[in-house]
């Protein structure tokens, strides 16, 4: 990023303010409160460990498919291209979320304030528009728990927002295996921003094809994604947002040890079992924001939306017919899901600056989930890859209803403490309609509740030098899925499973160094009822809890422009993470490293980015040996990879086009580029692409 002070929009938990080079400002220039309304964000002044990564960054000399491109500046996140798209991206923060099989677990995501996360706390991020992002924010810990369930860490999405004059871009992307990416964006705005009957709008769609670098992994993704603003008066404004998603993917599976080694592209039971997953989701939102006054805003975000996923796993039959309880090998769920953020936000003056926030947040999910037999007998033998009998039939109901409450106190000039309260409820409820004499009812139901305190304080050394302490309290719930399988193998749902408390300290200190910015941290979290993989067989994992983990780390991040064209980043990440009690009922895991988890990770990258002519980046990645299962008997080895980019950029009256190449992997390093924690049948290692080439070409018509 070219500057230290971005802008972007926070969503039900933090807003921050964007000093710049200006010396301590009233509290109601600094305020850290729950808003959704857009606000400027200094990574500096915030009493937390955050990040804000620019849109524009992310889309330069980019494929613009995965966020894994582009968000490796962040310390402490960990995110992973399982080279598998029906499994989407593997993602944690602090080592929250890296048990996850597929999907994302232990965060909260968010796109223009809706969640991408459901109330049960599972998330996905097939949903994200790269093309039409505006800027993303990621959140690291103990400020994270004002967003509730699952909050080791946030990733809040802000898209753009229309203005004038009105602009179309077309791009477009080839790359090795045969992928494409094609995307149009138009926006643009009747009028200036804040007067009333202005609209704006900006509407993105894009496809992605692609044959993978494995075999049986081709994919097909189709996105688009729409914000239109309407202007009702001075003091309000009334957004809707629309966004859709299309994905049809085959599963290439994990590979074992001496598979990765023979030849990391097989798929051996993909093709066998024709592993595969189809998805699509369309959701709607609006948000309408109004200054009540000078000193009072409101803002009340109301969404819906359907999720429809129907998978095939790799299963044998024989399995499925001597378990009458078994509930298949295809997955077949319609999910419909809907949610409402209220919050009124107050500044004034008791006897120093104070902001006080308040909000109530309700989100809903109903979820229809069927299991049928991934095979038909033909002439006593099966046919797999076909959907067969029913197996499994059952409503499951999540909800959750949080009040929450945080205020800001501007002690002195220098000194300023931070304060907030969650309560957060989740309730789980199931009802089974496939009862046989062999599979007897398994519904049930259960509620978590908890308390979810937090707080911060920072003071200023100088103008351009802060330093923070800050401790929180966080709570996971277990997902559906997790809930879903029960370790021991036998029917029902695995009702026994506790949601896991984690208890952060964290401290740390920014400086700003000329045009650029400098972070430290240090922190400690540990855990209590910690879910971990009990075993994972043919795609399908159950869990249990662990007793006692604790995670310490460390934290280094560098965002540096140099003369007008010139930048560097660098990050740099020590986590240790480990079992303390109770992983493996018995004491042969306590002290083993937590799986799924590097120790260390580190990126580079150096760019000279003129607005005009030729361009060029650099980066290398280094991330160490990852354990694979809680034994640690089995990891993925350390690597380190290099990334050239290169292209040229100019514009011809009010046509502006870009065409760039790029080369990753340039020394066709072979390894690891995920794990399948605790997979039972040996099968963790999901293998990354060597070499490979890409080549791009966007064209933007401005109206003037």
């Amino acid at each position: 990023m070219k500057i230290v002070c971005k802008h972007q929009m926070v969503v039900s938990a933090l807003t921050f303010s964007c000093l710049g080079a200006l010396p301590p400002a009233s509290a109601a220039e600094q305020i850290l409160v729950i808003s959704a309304k857009p606000a400027p964000v200094s990574e500096l002044d915030t009493p937390a460990a955050v990040s804000v990564i620019d849109g524009d960054d992310m889309r330069f000399a980019a494929p613009r498919v995965n966020l894994s491109e582009s968000l490796n500046a962040v310390p402490g996140l960990q995110i992973q291209n399982r080279q598998n798209y029906a499994q989407d991206l593997q993602l944690s923060v602090r080592g929250f979320g890296a048990r996850s099989t597929f999907g994302v677990r232990g965060l909260r995501i968010y796109v223009d304030g809706i969640p991408s996360t459901m109330p049960d706390g599972q998330g996905q991020t097939s949903n994200i528009d790269i093309n039409s992002i505006n800027s993303i924010d990621v959140l690291r810990g103990p400020f994270s728990v004002l967003y509730g369930n699952a909050s080791g860490g946030v990733i809040n999405v802000s898209t753009q927002t229309g203005k004038a004059p009105p602009s179309i871009e077309a791009s477009s992307y080839y790359g090795s295996s045969d992928s494409w990416h094609y995307g149009l964006k138009a926006s643009g705005a009747t009028a200036e921003s804040g007067h009333a009957g202005n609209m704006d709008y900006v509407v993105s769609t894009n496809r992605f094809t692609t044959q993978g670098y494995r075999e049986h992994s081709a994919a097909r993704k189709n996105l688009a994604n729409a914000k239109l603003g309407f202007q009702l008066d001075e003091v309000s404004k009334l957004t809707l947002l629309l966004n859709s998603v299309d994905i049809k993917a085959d599963d290439a599976g994990g590979l074992t040890s001496q598979e990765w080694h023979d030849n990391p592209r097989q798929s051996p039971r993909g093709e066998q079992y024709n592993t595969r997953k189809k998805t699509r989701q369309t959701q709607m939102g609006l948000r309408y924001e109004r200054q009540l006054s000078e000193q009072d805003d409101l803002s009340i975000m109301a969404y819906a939306g359907e999720r429809n996923t129907t998978q095939y796993q790799s299963i044998p039959a024989n399995i499925q017919q001597i378990k009458p309880a078994h509930a298949g090998g295809v997955i077949a769920l319609t999910r419909h899901y809907q949610g409402v953020d209220t919050r009124w936000t107050h500044q004034g003056n008791v006897g120093v600056p104070v902001t006080f926030s308040t909000g109530l947040d309700y989100e809903n999910m109903t979820e229809s989930r069927k299991g049928y037999e991934n095979f038909v007998l033909i002439n006593s033998t099966p046919a797999y890859g076909v959907k067969g009998d029913l197996r499994r039939n059952e409503r499951n109901t999540m909800w959750n209803l949080d009040p929450y409450l945080q205020t800001q106190w501007q002690l002195t000039d220098r000194l300023e403490l931070d304060a907030g309260l969650r309560y957060s409820s989740v309730w789980f409820d199931s009802h089974d309609f496939y009862i046989t004499p062999k599979n007897g009812d398994d519904s049930g139901s259960t509620r978590y509740h908890k308390l979810l305190p937090v707080g911060a304080v920072r003071y200023a050394l100088t103008d351009a030098w802060n330093v923070y302490l800050s401790a929180g309290r966080g709570f996971e719930t277990p997902t559906i899925n997790e809930l879903s399988y029960r370790p021991d193998d036998k029917s029902g749902l695995n009702i026994n499973l506790q949601p896991a408390t984690s208890n952060t300290v964290e401290i740390g200190s920014k400086a700003r160094l000329g045009n650029g910015l400098v972070s430290l941290t240090l922190f400690e979290t540990n855990t209590d009822n910690e879910i971990v993989s009990a075993g994972n067989i043919g795609g399908r994992t159950s869990y249990k809890n662990a007793g006692k983990t604790r995670r310490q780390g460390t934290e280094l991040a560098l965002d540096q422009q140099f003369d007008e064209n010139w930048s560097l980043k660098a990050a740099w990440t020590w986590l240790k993470a480990e079992y303390l009690t109770d992983v493996c009922q018995d004491t042969n895991c306590n002290g083993n490293r937590i799986p799924g988890i590097a120790r260390n990770m580190a990126y580079v990258s150096y760019s000279y980015a003129p607005e005009q002519g030729w361009y060029a980046g650099s980066d290398i990645r280094y991330m160490g040996d990852i354990m694979a299962n809680d034994q640690n008997s089995a990891k993925a080895p350390a690597w380190t990879t290099v990334g050239l980019s290169s292209g040229y950029k100019w514009s011809f009256n009010q046509i502006e086009m870009d065409l760039f190449g790029r080369i990753d992997n340039l020394f066709d390093r072979h390894y690891v580029g995920s794990v399948i924690v605790n997979e039972g049948m040996n099968r963790y290692y999901e293998p990354a692409p060597g070499r490979n080439y890409g080549i791009g070409l966007n064209v933007t018509w401005n109206w003037e």
